[in-house]
């Protein structure tokens, strides 16, 4: 009787928690034997779609910025400036000799609160329902890209202002990554991970292209509509989330993607217990929805912990300090501090700099500027499967570190010649700068947290992913403000420091690369012998 009533609330509290567009198409489909027959595969293809989508528009909201920088502050002495709107040197207060500084500061207050909210994100993330997580941060995210070109609109010239919604901005845009993640996570195992992350990340290239395109199509005529335009998609797509997005397999009668040491935990566990058989029932069954379930909408922030619970190590989100104890976690964080510097300091003044080294309109610089985003996807793609296929993870980004910084060397001396020749550097500069930062956000970051160490724990993905997310976006914070005070000497000195930033990358890998040449090493000795 008591197993009967639990089982008819489990499945009442499953069925709540299913959104409610989903609800709908399982009305739809129940006369569809063909979806009945793939329902697994078409949740995990919605999975895949939905945050490819989301993270894209996470990314589409960022790039403006970098766009509007261009008619924010231009060159008084151009005949050209006359034609623009506000004081002859651009949009105040970015329209004094200190410009570069004030977009630095602009850039630093978006990025470092990004880098701190980033640690609590992942802690919050793995303790909510990962829909209503995601939703609020898109709908949030959007309303205050949407208040940045407000500014204009209202004629709002304080730097306090734009301040202020660069660091709020920041806060909601760190519930993309650990929510993405954490659900690609839960819903697809380890096999050809590498390949799929590294297809499936191209949707922050993506995002920056989109992003780009829609800036700049406004950025001569009313720039405020570089960010309101963005602000208005994010959102839209932040409550489709919330209609459609399934965040846990169990819900809709699907598995979840069990590593084999956590299965065998499971049975080991199962075997040892000698109670009768209905309470081996109703204990396995209660194991599944709180040891093995991610959180719903229903699950406490902090919930208490019974007298029968599992060990932390089993199945509880563990903490900071416990994931920065798993092999590679600090090495791959440090890593992508630099990384991320690099692929950061591009992204936000990349169009600025092909428009200062060349004679192309703010407009055309642009759209250039999107060729390293290009080259970032193919690099994604090729990291990814080299992963894979080797299994050598920390080798794949130190072998692309190691090319990045001639590349960087070569496109700052010879980009400004042609366009050909800035479009063929360009693309390849995107292979080499973002292949590592993608394959350490994705598939490294995924994978260290399911480690082996952590007894088949899967509640440790998302504090895992924001604390190694969290220090590169230290970096990407450090590497635009120190871009903006070098700039002002010479932009052939930041070239200097990303390629700096690029060789201590390499470094910082070299003791993991020596671990996994000795692995190949003594797995082809073993071979042999046998």
């Amino acid at each position: 009787m008591r197993s009967s009533v639990t089982r008819t609330r489990k499945m009442s509290n499953s069925y709540n928690d299913i959104p409610i567009g989903i609800r709908v198409l399982q009305k739809l489909s129940r006369h569809c034997p063909r979806f009945h027959a793939r329902k697994e595969l078409c949740y995990k293809m919605s999975i895949i779609l939905l945050t490819f989508v989301a993270y894209a528009c996470y990314h589409m909201s960022r790039k403006p910025i970098s766009v509007v920088k261009s008619v924010l502050h231009y060159n008084c002495s151009e005949t050209q400036a006359q034609l623009h709107e506000g004081s002859d040197c651009g949009y105040a207060p970015f329209d004094g000799p200190d410009s570069k500084r004030l977009f630095g500061m602009l850039d630093s207050a978006f990025l470092f609160s990004y880098a701190i909210a980033m640690f609590i994100s992942g802690f919050v993330a793995e303790r909510v329902s990962l829909r209503y997580f995601l939703s609020m941060g898109m709908i949030m995210t959007g309303v205050f890209t949407y208040l940045f070109g407000v500014a204009r609109t209202s004629n709002i010239h304080s730097l306090s202002y734009f301040i202020f919604v660069q660091i709020f901005a920041g806060i909601f845009q760190t519930t993309g990554w650990p929510g993405v993640v954490t659900l690609v996570g839960r819903w697809f195992g380890k096999e050809k991970r590498g390949l799929i992350f590294g297809i499936w990340n191209s949707h922050t290239s993506i995002g920056n292209i989109l992003g780009t395109l829609i800036a700049a199509h406004y950025v001569e005529t009313d720039w405020a509509l570089s960010f309101v335009v963005p602000g208005i998609i994010i959102g839209a797509v932040g409550f489709l989330l919330f209609l459609f997005l399934v965040d846990q397999p169990e819900i809709v009668g699907c598995h979840p993607q069990h590593s084999t040491q956590e299965r065998r935990i499971v049975a080991n566990e199962s075997d040892a217990d000698n109670d009768d058989d209905e309470e081996k029932a109703l204990r396995g069954e209660a194991d599944q929805v709180s040891f093995r379930s991610p959180p719903t909408e229903r699950t406490p922030i902090l919930a208490r912990q019974s007298s029968r619970e599992r060990p932390v190590a089993h199945g509880r989100p563990i903490s900071l300090k416990d994931a920065l104890h798993i092999p590679g976690v600090v090495e791959f964080s440090l890593c992508l501090f630099f990384t991320k510097l690099v692929s950061y300091t591009f992204m936000y003044w990349l169009p600025l700099y092909i428009q200062s080294s060349s004679t192309l309109g703010p407009e055309l610089s642009a759209d250039l500027s999107t060729l390293f985003d290009v080259g970032g996807i193919l690099g994604a793609i090729a990291a990814g499967y080299l992963s894979d296929l080797t299994g050598m993870s920390a080798t794949v980004c130190t072998v692309m570190l190691f090319f990045a910084s001639p590349i960087l060397l070569l496109y700052q001396q010879y980009g400004a010649l042609s366009v050909t020749i800035s479009v063929l550097l360009l693309i390849i500069v995107g292979i080499f700068v973002n292949g590592p930062y993608a394959l350490i956000t994705t598939s490294v970051s995924a994978e260290l947290g399911q480690h082996s160490s952590l007894e088949g724990n899967a509640n440790a993905l998302a504090t895992v992913t924001a604390i190694i997310d969290g220090t590169g976006s230290i970096g990407a914070a450090v590497g635009p403000l120190l871009a903006g005070l070098i700039s002002s000497h010479g932009w052939k000195n930041v070239f200097y420091m990303l390629i700096v930033a690029d060789i201590i990358a390499m470094i910082l890998l070299m003791r993991l690369v020596i671990k996994e040449c000795l692995t190949l090493r003594r797995s082809t000795t073993r071979i042999r012998i046998e």
